[in-house]
């Protein structure tokens, strides 16, 4: 494999693991994870983090607690990926959106955020030891997130070793210079290292005291950062020479604190005693420094092995928090796992908060702005995280929890204590709402000056209830009136949709909502339900058009069976036509009044009158063929802009006369008569056949 420079020219910044074999990547992910003391799915996960199977089949391949922390592994890099500007590292928005998405995947399963930074680590790793030139930005991300983590999560082994890694990235020639100092007075530090731990044995053997003496690994990185934070040349670095004292209890740390400050003079304002106060990762030592006969200064560390063991591995040496117990975390005592749970979540928001605020403990190469404010994370009672605006309510909180609990939220405990709904809630407080079975929201929760509600989906959702609520009310209101109606007409059989889709509407609530608004006379209902009928009067024929003035045969192409030249009428009632079976009816003054044979008023008067029917036939002449008759046609279609035009386009392509229209429009429906002249009825069908196919037409038919 190339360590040239030119090899990093060929690897793309979006490539994750930037060239690294996949079986190689997965065996180191693998290793780390190993060191920390993971579980079998954790490990499983990893040994398989290079496959690309979708999730079934990777559930049925390796196990579905395996698969939910690769899918969630995989959901991390890909935001990364997406986030990631060409130089490598993350924007000040980039970072907020990916601390968010570790935030997110820590309240899922905190494994899924350890794979990651094992991945991470991995790949630091791969890129040393190719020598592959990297942008500084990326190397400074590593510092700024992934080793701010490690150290959050109180992982101190892996937290160094990204550190001093991504640091030898950003800047080698500073590294390389302190690795050669290190390495100078190797032989001559290790002379007096070994003589310090045999000094303390020596003295812990005394005291009776069960005890072990370490040499303390040195950290290029931290000893860098102390140069810079202090001011201090190498030589004055006392940590350069450092131990750490293992112990067995609380009790021991103290007492061997005590044999240190006797053995050497210790150096004043350098003790930290962070068994008493643990360090926000939950990280606790006691720390001293002390100056040996030369007066070189010594760092000596002292620690029970439990907290050496927190020290090294964090919250990884427990990850599903079954160790927790009396322990705990941070300083925290933990009665059960879900404590322990509640405890990390709440050290990794604070480290969040210090982030944002540029608060931590990482050298950033610009300045950090405080880009997450405007936002807290505050977990359920189950220990899930919730993202809310900052200043947001327990009223807020149920709303994002689910629209139906925000409807109901009648209280809230917080951090176990009854709070006013409207209390503004604070980073990492635990937040449980009480609910009533039924109910709805209060109006004053819309009170800005009252302050229950800061998100506006919130407030959305609460103004949404109440307009159901108003249009409930109206639509009923609208029902009754309509139903009165059907009452009066006697028409309670109908049902309630086909009557609103026959006066345009989706359903019978749009209507009942329309006419509960007055915006829906209720006249037209009563139109719908009694349609006007035509009733036949003395005078109501229909006037013929002749082909010629000067026709000789009857007037209306009827011919009376068995009389000649009888007076003949066609009615205006049904307007018939040839070749319509027809009925002739004897009027007083008109002569013959000639029907259609289906006509509901010829029934009528037959039934009253049946002697003055008479039997009548269409002429065959060539004048009364030449004759045009008015009929009526019916049409139901849906209003729109052009119907009008469209249609009456149909009759002209059909060649027939258009005499007359009538039109009426309700809402979006519209009723249209079109009077049209034609020699043979016949051919009507196949017009209305075209005229049914014009968009927006429902029906068409002869009246």
């Amino acid at each position: 494999m190339s360590n040239a420079s030119s090899a990093s020219e060929s690897i793309k910044i979006i490539d994750g693991w930037y060239g690294e074999p996949s079986e190689n990547h997965a065996s180191g992910v693998l290793s780390i994870l190993k060191l920390l003391h993971l579980d079998e799915a954790t490990l499983t996960a990893a040994h398989n983090i290079a496959r690309t199977h979708g999730k079934e089949s990777l559930t049925k391949l390796i196990g579905d607690e395996s698969a939910r922390l690769l899918i969630g592994y995989r959901g991390l890099r890909q935001a990364q990926a997406k986030l990631v500007r060409n130089d490598g590292g993350l924007s000040i928005s980039g970072q907020e959106e990916m601390l968010r998405k570790m935030l997110l995947a820590f309240g899922d399963d905190l494994r899924v955020v350890l794979i990651y930074l094992a991945s991470r680590l991995q790949t630091l790793r791969w890129i040393t030891h190719e020598k592959i030139e990297l942008p500084k930005a990326w190397a400074q991300e590593i510092l700024n997130i992934d080793a701010s983590l490690a150290n959050r999560l109180g992982i101190w082994q892996m937290k160094w070793e990204m550190e001093d890694l991504a640091f030898r990235v950003m800047s080698p020639d500073i590294y390389r210079d302190i690795a050669k100092m290190l390495d100078a007075k190797r032989i001559e530090r290790q002379s007096f290292i070994d003589r310090i731990v045999l000094q303390l044995q020596d003295e812990l053997k005394a005291a009776q005291i069960d005890g072990e003496v370490l040499g303390r690994p040195k950290h290029i990185y931290s000893i860098w950062k102390k140069m810079q934070g202090k001011s201090l040349d190498f030589a004055d670095l006392y940590d350069v020479r450092a131990f750490r004292v293992l112990v067995a209890d609380v009790k021991s740390c103290y007492a061997v604190l005590g044999i240190v400050h006797n053995v050497w003079q210790p150096v004043p304002r350098e003790f930290d005693d962070y068994i008493a106060r643990p360090k926000s990762n939950g990280y606790q030592s006691l720390h001293t420094v002390v100056r040996d006969a030369q007066e070189r200064p010594i760092e000596i560390q002292i620690r029970t092995r439990e907290m050496h063991e927190h020290a090294e591995h964090g919250v990884a040496a427990h990850w599903a928090y079954k160790e927790a117990g009396a322990k705990g975390y941070s300083g925290v005592s933990a009665s059960g796992a879900y404590d322990a749970k509640i405890a990390v979540l709440r050290q990794l928001l604070a480290w969040e908060r210090d982030l944002a605020a540029g608060e931590s403990e990482v050298v950033s190469s610009r300045a950090t702005t405080d880009t997450l404010s405007d936002r807290i994370y505050v977990l359920t009672p189950d220990a899930a995280v919730v993202e809310l605006p900052q200043g947001a309510t327990a009223v807020d909180f149920a709303y994002t929890l689910h629209t139906n609990l925000g409807h109901r939220c009648r209280g809230a405990r917080v951090d176990g204590a009854m709070v006013p709904l409207n209390t503004p809630l604070k980073n990492g407080q635990t937040v449980e709402i009480t609910a009533v079975k039924e109910g709805g929201p209060s109006r004053d929760w819309l009170n800005a000056e009252l302050g229950f509600l800061v998100s506006s989906r919130a407030r959305s959702k609460v103004r949404a209830w109440f307009n159901a609520q108003a249009m409930q009310e109206t639509a009923a209101r609208g029902r009754e009136a309509v139903e009165k109606l059907l009452q009066r007409e006697g028409k309670t059989a109908i049902k309630l949709d086909d009557l609103a889709s026959q006066l345009g509407f989706k359903s019978a609530e749009a209507l009942f909502e329309v006419v509960g608004k007055d915006e829906f006379s209720l006249r037209n209902i009563e139109t719908l339900l009694n349609p006007p009928t035509t009733v036949m009067v003395a005078d109501d024929y229909v006037r013929l058009k002749k082909a010629k003035p000067n026709d000789k045969a009857s007037k209306s192409g009827v011919l009376v069976v068995g009389i000649d030249s009888l007076l003949t009428q066609l009615s205006k009632c049904c307007k018939p036509a040839p070749p319509d079976e027809i009925r002739g009816f004897v009027t007083r003054g008109k002569g013959v009044s000639i029907h259609r044979a289906d006509c509901g008023n010829f029934r009528q008067m037959a039934l009253r009158n049946g002697d003055r029917v008479i039997e009548v036939d269409w002429g065959q002449s060539a004048s009364a063929q030449a004759l045009v008759y008015p009929v009526d046609v019916n049409i139901e279609a849906l209003d729109r802009q052009g119907l009008l035009r469209d249609i009456s386009e149909v009759f002209a392509k059909e060649k027939m006369n258009v005499i007359g229209v009538q039109t009426q429009s309700v809402k979006d429906l519209a009723w249209m008569t079109f009077t049209v002249e034609v020699g043979d009825s016949s051919r009507l069908a196949k017009v209305l056949g075209s005229v049914r196919e014009v968009k927006g037409v429902r029906s068409a038919r002869r009246r």
